[in-house]
């Protein structure tokens, strides 16, 4: 007997709380964003990637490149170097590890993120 395939919706809209100090000063922990799962990321612009190990974090799409395995994806850093883990140190990540687009800061003042920057 075939086998059948479900297809399961895909939110629009989702929430992410910011934790951490790698976006300071654009973002700050506690954050409360507003993300769009079907956008399309820009460059410049903020993204909810999912790295390798794992974690899952708010970064900045810098530039297109290529994986190691040649698939397309982001180069993604913090805005604060010091602090937090990015591509400088997981490397490119994969265009289906970038998960979200960020539209909106919600918590603590409501306001508009322009190009990712506050």
């Amino acid at each position: 007997m075939p086998q059948r395939s479900v297809l399961v919706p895909v939110p629009r809209i989702g929430l992410a709380r910011v934790s951490g100090e790698s976006m300071l000063p654009t973002l700050r922990p506690g954050d409360v964003l507003l993300v769009s799962y079907r956008r399309t990321p820009r460059t410049g612009g903020l993204v909810v990637a999912r790295f390798a190990d794992g974690t899952v974090a708010v970064k900045r799409a810098v530039e297109r490149r290529r994986t190691r395995t040649g698939a397309s994806g982001w180069w993604l850093l913090s805005d604060n170097p010091d602090r937090g883990v990015d591509s400088r140190h997981r490397g490119v990540v994969a265009d289906a590890d970038v998960i979200a687009v960020p539209l909106l800061r919600l918590w603590p003042r409501p306001r508009p993120l322009d190009r990712g920057r506050l």
